[in-house]
């Protein structure tokens, strides 16, 4: 009977600082799947969260020697991959819809039982939005950014942050609004 040793984050952490590349393989095998999903908030597809992925992994192990043990590993490792969301997010900005500010319009998002809708119909809905509405809605309201950290972060203005943010509660409430009719969601009129 073969004995498979287990390891904890911080023995497949101590392995990839030095290299070791079963560490680096088995640190993805057990974490890509949580990253996977913080990926797929910001991606418009699948393939697309698949590709940051795996550029996040490229960076998590060249970087992985700078890693302080400030707060979990598991943490820095998140914080690397929506940073590298963002940054495909940049490169392809060219090709977004940004909104003006004076069509947007502010629209309160009470009234919806978030918690009856499952994350996996949450996750499809956010992906539906367009691309900068999809990256400011998770930088704000899942990562906690404030709009004017966006705003330095995506090289947009505040006022477009806000704009931004505002139409895709918009768009996300109406979404919601269609799945109710399947017992997804209540709204309280």
């Amino acid at each position: 009977m073969k004995v498979t040793k287990t390891y904890t984050i911080d023995d497949l952490m101590e392995g990839c600082k030095a290299g070791n590349r079963q560490m680096q393989e088995m640190l993805y095998k057990q974490t890509a799947s949580k990253m996977l999903a913080v990926c797929m908030r910001y991606a418009k597809d699948r393939m697309e969260a698949e590709d940051v992925l795996q550029m996040g992994y490229v960076k998590i192990f060249q970087k992985v020697t700078d890693y302080r043990g400030d707060g979990s590993f598991e943490g820095w490792m998140r914080r690397i991959m929506v940073n590298t969301a963002i940054e495909s997010y940049r490169k392809n900005l060219r090709m977004m819809n940004v909104v003006p500010i004076e069509d947007a319009y502010e629209q309160p998002s009470q009234g919806f039982d978030f918690s009856s809708l499952g994350m996996q119909d949450l996750l499809k809905v956010i992906q539906k939005l367009a691309d900068g509405y999809r990256v400011v809605f998770n930088m704000y309201a899942i990562e906690g950014y404030s709009h004017k950290e966006i705003a330095q972060t995506l090289g947009i203005t505040e006022g477009a942050s806000k704009s931004q943010l505002s139409r895709a509660r918009a768009i996300l409430q109406q979404e919601i609004i269609k799945m109710e009719g399947f017992g997804y969601a209540t709204h309280a009129g």
